[in-house]
C-alpha cells in the first residue's frame, strides 16, 4: 500500500516560490492500477517523483508498506527504490548498449551472478515480447519496442510498485493499446500496484482501477474509474471524459430544433433498460434520437443518449422526469429550444 500524507513540494527561484505539490493525501491500494490524471503543470510528475523520493518533499509523508521514505538514510532509500520500479515517457534506454545490457544494468548493480542475470533477462524479455531482440540496440528498435525494454528493466528487481511517468505518450495509438494491455498483463500475473501518469483519459478508461485528477497541484476528484466517468463532479474532470465520449454535440445538430434536448446517462444494467420506448408509449411527445452511443468501462455499460423531445410542455416536463426517474442520469442541455 502507499500511503502519501499532507504532501507538499515547493521549487525556489530566486525568491520565487513555486507549489509543484499542495497539500497531497492520497492512498493506493495494493495490486491496483491507479491513474494520476491531469493537464501540463498540474503536479502530476512532481506527486509520482516524489513517491520514490527523485524530488524529496518540502513537507509530508510517503509511506510504502508501511516505511516512511522520507526517514529513511541514504543508503536505506536505496535499497528500498530496489522495489520500487520506473519507466518513462522517452524511455532513457542506455544507446551503446544492447537490449540485454540496458534490461542487466539494474541486476548487475544489485550485484546478481552471470548466470542469475542471464537467466531473469531472458524470462522478461519473454515477458514483454521481445526475445528476438536481445542483441539489438535501441536505435534498432520502434517506439513500442523501445518502451518493452523500459518495463523490462523497471522489472529486474522484481518490484512491488511500478511508477509509469507518461508511459504511452510518445506512441501512436495502436501502440499504446498494446503497451496498456501489456502492463495490465503485468499487474494481473505479479500483482505489482501500478501507478500511472497521464493526460490522455482515454489511457486510464483502458486499464485503471481508481484515479485523482490534479490541477494545480491539487487533488480536485479522486474515486473508481466508472463511478467519475458516471457522475463527475468538477468542470476539468467533466472536461476530460467528454473528450474520450465525445459528447459535444456539433453545432449544426443543435441550431433550429423544435424540441427540448436532453442528455440521457444509462448507468451498469440500465444501459440495456427500455426507459425510452416506455416513455414513448407513456407521454404525448414524440422523440428523435440526434446522438448516442455505449461505453464499457472496467466491462461495465455506460451508455449517453440525447434526445429532442417535441410535444405540449407539460407533457416533456413529465417525460423528462419520468425518465430521470428510471436512470438517475439526466441533463436537459441549455441550449435546446
Amino acid at each position: 500500500m502507499i500511503e502519501i500524507q499532507n504532501l507538499v513540494k515547493i521549487y525556489e527561484s530566486g525568491k520565487q516560490k513555486v507549489k509543484g505539490v499542495q497539500d497531497v493525501s492520497l492512498t493506493i491500494n495494493d495490486g491496483e492500477i491507479f491513474g494520476i490524471v491531469g493537464y501540463s503543470g498540474a503536479g502530476k510528475s512532481t506527486l509520482l517523483r516524489c513517491i520514490n523520493m527523485l524530488e524529496w518533499p518540502t513537507s509530508g509523508n510517503v509511506k510504502i508498506d508501511g516505511v516512511d521514505l522520507t526517514s529513511l538514510s541514504r543508503q536505506e532509500l536505496r535499497r528500498a527504490r530496489q522495489k520500487i520500479g520506473m519507466i518513462f515517457q522517452h524511455f532513457h534506454l542506455v544507446r551503446s548498449k544492447t537490449v540485454f545490457d540496458n534490461v542487466a544494468f539494474a541486476l548487475k548493480a544489485a550485484g546478481k551472478s552471470k548466470q542469475e542475470i542471464r537467466n531473469k533477462v531472458d524470462d522478461l524479455l519473454e515477458m514483454v515480447g521481445l526475445q528476438d531482440k536481445r542483441d539489438a540496440y535501441p536505435s534498432q528498435l520502434s517506439g513500442g519496442q523501445k518502451q518493452r525494454v523500459g518495463i523490462a528493466r523497471a522489472l529486474a528487481n522484481d518490484p512491488n510498485v511500478l511508477l509509469c511517468d507518461e508511459a504511452t505518450s510518445a506512441l501512436d495509438p495502436g501502440t499504446t493499446r498494446q503497451i496498456l494491455l501489456l502492463l495490465k498483463k503485468i499487474n494481473q500475473e505479479l500483482g505489482i500496484t501500478i501507478v500511472l501518469i497521464t493526460h490522455e483519459m482515454g489511457v486510464v478508461k483502458e486499464i485503471c482501477d481508481r484515479i485523482a485528477v490534479m490541477q494545480d497541484g491539487k487533488i480536485i476528484e479522486c474515486g473508481e474509474v466508472y463511478e467519475l466517468f458516471a457522475r463527475p463532479e468538477e468542470p476539468l474532470t467533466r472536461s476530460f471524459i467528454d473528450s474520450v465520449l465525445q459528447l459535444e454535440l456539433p453545432e449544426h445538430l443543435v441550431k433550429n430544433r423544435r424540441g427540448t434536448l436532453v442528455r440521457l446517462q444509462y448507468r451498469g444494467e440500465a444501459a440495456s433498460d427500455t426507459v425510452i420506448s416506455d416513455m414513448l408509449q407513456s407521454f404525448r411527445v414524440k422523440g428523435n434520437i440526434i446522438h448516442g452511443k455505449i461505453e464499457y468501462i472496467q466491462n461495465k455499460p455506460l451508455g449517453i443518449l440525447v434526445l429532442e423531445l417535441i410535444g405540449d410542455e407539460s407533457e416533456v416536463k413529465r417525460a423528462i422526469d419520468f425518465m430521470h426517474e428510471r436512470t438517475g442520469g439526466l441533463e436537459v442541455i441549455e441550449h435546446a429550444a
